[in-house]
């Protein structure tokens, strides 16, 4: 009997696995939320200078990391911010060291931000519940795939109301070719076209729609490629369900913040969050979504 076959005859074996591997994942998703931005920060001051024909000195631009020449997702190794001193590896086991260390460095005491063992914990637990939703198959690969880069997206919304082309059009071609092959989750290759082309063309209407009547952008060109790149996972029957939620969750959210936390309610708030908070939910329990949106409409 293969692993694979073991992982198929016990679920909770499969889920406990795949929650471990969604703890370890989380941590590498804390760098990639913190890098990510700063890469493209620094690439677009790149671009620019090269433009412009110009140095960053003349153009009075900042370097982001400025102790750091080359500055990736594996270099410079993981270190404290405060003191630049190399984080260890058994400093670095994801929610355990933040516990051992009482949140704090161990060179500096700096406190480590909470959300680096949040993002941890988010991430294994919404693992184990692809794992729960797809078991041992090539499909739960695949929404694991799409979860993490949801997770990832998100928090760069909210950090920067930013979602990187180099994550949202990797993902939305992802999609489109696992549906011509049999390692997906279940979308079609029809399905998908039309859900990207759909769901593309839905956000970009409101978009336009909004700005005509107002003459104020409602929205980032990165929101349609989301909603395009769910839409190529999930098919297009998913993007009515994914709209509707999308849109409570973003009222509900947006009145709380401007009752409970006194927000401008002129101040933009991202939209990312919401829909890929919709498309995980779509992922999860799609079918039974869309069973119940349409006999609500029936």
């Amino acid at each position: 009997m293969t692993f694979i076959e073991v992982l198929q005859g016990s679920q909770p074996l499969t889920i406990t696995l795949v929650t471990v591997l969604g703890l370890l994942t989380g941590s590498f998703l804390n760098v990639v939320i913190h890098r990510v931005p700063i890469m493209l920060q620094r690439d677009w001051q790149q671009q620019c200078c090269e433009f412009l024909e110009r140095s960053a000195e003349s153009l009075k631009l900042t370097d982001p990391v400025p102790d750091h020449k080359v500055f990736n997702l594996a270099n410079p190794p993981s270190h404290c911010p405060g003191c630049n001193k190399p984080i260890r590896p058994w400093q670095n086991v994801p929610v355990v060291s933040y516990i051992l260390l009482k949140g704090k460095c161990a060179g500096c005491k700096t406190p480590i931000h909470w959300r680096y063992p949040t993002v941890e914990i988010a991430t294994a637990l919404l693992s184990g519940l692809v794992a729960w939703r797809f078991g041992a198959t090539p499909a739960c690969l695949a929404a694991l795939i799409l979860t993490w880069i949801l997770i990832s997206l998100t928090m760069i919304d909210l950090d920067h109301q930013l979602l990187p082309d180099n994550m949202t059009m990797p993902l939305l071609w992802l999609g489109l070719a696992l549906s011509v092959t049999p390692y997906g989750i279940g979308t079609t290759a029809q399905e998908a076209v039309l859900g990207a082309v759909f769901g593309y063309l839905s956000l970009w209407s409101v978009y336009w729609t909004f700005r005509l009547l107002t003459g104020r952008e409602g929205m980032g060109f990165g929101d349609f490629k989301l909603l395009a790149a769910l839409g190529a996972w999930l098919g297009w029957q998913s993007l009515l369900g994914i709209i509707i939620l999308s849109s409570l969750a973003g009222a509900v959210i947006g009145i709380a913040l401007i009752i409970l936390a006194g927000r401008d309610k002129n101040r933009p708030m991202p939209f990312g969050p919401c829909l890929a908070t919709a498309g995980f939910i779509a992922l999860i329990w799609g079918p039974q979504l869309n069973q119940w949106y349409l006999s609500v409409l029936t």
